[in-house]
């Protein structure tokens, strides 16, 4: 009987690097900065990459046709404020219209309003653990966590106490405060094929 295969783990490359160094380095490379230590991430599953274009899609006709802001997906690295040797690359990033400065031609000098990260086995740790401890200090007012394999979402919101609060989906809808008028049914995410983004879209009443 063949071995099982065990999650692949992102490459660690020991360097020393500021931010500003990663980003001329490593601009086109899919990776995050921990730490001073740059971190090649694995590539996607076809699952992976089905869902954070179905947010892509549905995201982007929600924010362009409201005016709200802009929406931005890996590879695009996000800076963690007071730590000069640290920047992310969250799977799917909203900025609201009132803080478009933060776009820089290469990065998010600040990080996003809402964060998306879309788990995979060998990120399970990372996205629960690290990301969530970063993501809530550093003021992502909401943080998504979507589970395809066990078929499970998590919505945060950031409290008045600057503490991450997991937030209610009754009925199995979800309502995002960030964008203003935007909802889901959970259920979609876990449909194969994804539902066509024109059928969402007439539930958003966007057409």
């Amino acid at each position: 009987m063949a071995a099982a295969k065990t999650p692949s783990t992102p490459i660690q490359v020991t360097e020393n690097l500021t931010f500003e160094e990663f980003i001329q380095e490593y601009m086109d490379v899919h990776a995050e900065l921990v730490n001073g230590k740059v971190q090649i991430m694995t590539p996607a599953s076809n699952r992976h990459q089905d869902l954070v274009r179905w947010f892509m899609s549905v995201f982007s006709l929600f924010v362009e046709g409201r005016g709200l802001g802009v929406v931005r997906s890996a590879p695009l690295t996000m800076r963690i404020p007071g730590k000069d040797s640290h920047g992310r690359e969250p799977d799917v990033m909203f900025v609201s219209h009132a803080r478009m400065d933060i776009l820089q031609p290469t990065y998010l000098a600040e990080p996003a309003d809402l964060v998306i990260e879309i788990i995979s086995p060998e990120s399970v740790g990372r996205d629960r653990g690290e990301k969530f401890v970063e993501y809530e200090a550093a003021g992502v007012r909401e943080y998504w966590l979507i589970d395809p394999d066990r078929e499970q979402a998590e919505f945060y919101r950031l409290a008045d106490d600057g503490r991450y609060r997991l937030q209610p989906t009754p009925d199995g809808r979800f309502e995002s405060q960030v964008m203003p008028g935007f909802w889901l049914k959970v259920e979609w995410l876990w449909q194969e094929p994804l539902p066509k983004i024109l059928d969402v879209a007439r539930r958003l009443a966007l057409i």
